[in-house]
């Protein structure tokens, strides 16, 4: 365990060593780099410790931890690495993300300007914003925040045509569920209040990571473990998206679930953070949200089988519909993990 330090940065990773190392070159790019990089290793084989062998050699302050078979899985990764840091400040990037040079220094810019703030996240770039400027073609197809404008996905859409959209803004969840990415709020640089963080983007207090840990429930890839982490924490403190700490997410494909088990995964995972959230819904919300459920079924159907992945459309769709029975017929456990 290390001596108390400002900011670690932890990294998860698992069978990725390309994407690994090329993470931890734009790491040692940082204007205000991490005190200390720990890297834990679900991999079965060394790949990855191979591939980063020079950013583990002194004088850096990186470290590398390969995980038992039983340890293995992001949340308990997760867990795993902030025992083995003492830093004050806590910080998550995927290994398949690329932090601009002065990521960690906008985030503890934005700590400093948010002395309430128990988490902030950083912003993903890649989706092309407009200002000012009327966007060119139908305007029922895009997004506006302010004075910003998006191209809105079909399945938004939808919800709004059929009222099963939310007036509350991206990054908080509705009693509806469903809620509206991190991805609709603008890069014009501000600072937003928000209710939940990306967790492959997301640095955290010390103070609150003594009193909750990552549950163990999303065992595996995960998907929402981030959303029921930080829904968990309400009450103590405050959670920010800081959009001038920008990273680009490069969705690396080894390491994800079978499209089947995903699909199953959207829709268990997704009714138990939307019942974290909102352990007693009304009986209008619960229908918007197995409304919305299905139709993002639907629409995940109709936009595969369009394209070139056909089968794997197929397959995650089925899965989804899966979960959808089995929610209905032996809901989730919503008990938190002891370890959590």
């Amino acid at each position: 365990m290390s001596a108390q330090s400002d900011l670690a940065l932890i990294v998860c990773t698992y069978r990725r060593p390309q994407a690994l190392a090329r993470l931890l070159d734009a790491v040692a790019r940082q204007t205000r780099r991490p005190d200390e990089v720990l890297v834990v290793d679900g991999s079965p084989d060394a790949a990855s410790e191979h591939a980063i062998a020079h950013h583990l050699a002194p004088p850096t302050h990186s470290r590398y931890l390969r995980v038992a078979p039983e340890a293995r899985g992001l949340t308990r990764q997760r867990n795993l690495g902030i025992v083995h840091t003492q830093a004050r400040l806590v910080a998550f990037l995927d290994d398949d993300t690329v932090p601009e040079v002065d990521y960690f220094a906008q985030i503890l810019a934005a700590f400093e300007q948010h002395p309430d703030a128990v988490g902030i996240g950083g912003y993903l770039t890649g989706t092309a914003w407009q200002r000012g400027a009327e966007p060119a073609g139908d305007s029922h197809a895009h997004y506006r925040h302010g004075a910003w404008t998006r191209a809105e996905a079909l399945r938004w859409r939808l919800r709004r045509r059929l009222g099963l959209d939310s007036p509350l803004p991206p990054g908080w969840m509705p009693p509806s569920g469903h809620a509206r990415s991190l991805g609709y709020l603008p890069p014009d640089g501000r600072v937003y209040r928000v209710e939940f963080l990306m967790g492959g983007a997301a640095t955290w207090r010390r103070s609150l990571l003594e009193k909750r840990a990552f549950s163990h429930l999303f065992d595996g890839y995960g998907l929402y473990e981030d959303l029921d982490f930080s829904l968990r924490t309400r009450g103590l403190g405050a959670l920010y998206l800081c959009t001038r700490a920008r990273l680009a997410h490069l969705h690396e494909p080894v390491g994800r679930p079978r499209p089947l088990r995903y699909g199953r995964m959207v829709t268990r995972n997704g009714w138990r953070v939307w019942r974290t959230r909102w352990p007693k819904p009304a009986l209008g919300d619960r229908c918007r949200w197995w409304m919305t459920t299905l139709l993002l079924a639907a629409c995940r159907l109709g936009g595969g089988i369009r394209g070139p992945h056909r089968l794997q459309a197929l397959a995650e769709t089925a899965g989804r519909l899966a979960g959808a029975a089995e929610v209905l017929v032996q809901p989730p456990s919503r008990e938190v993990d002891p370890d959590a």
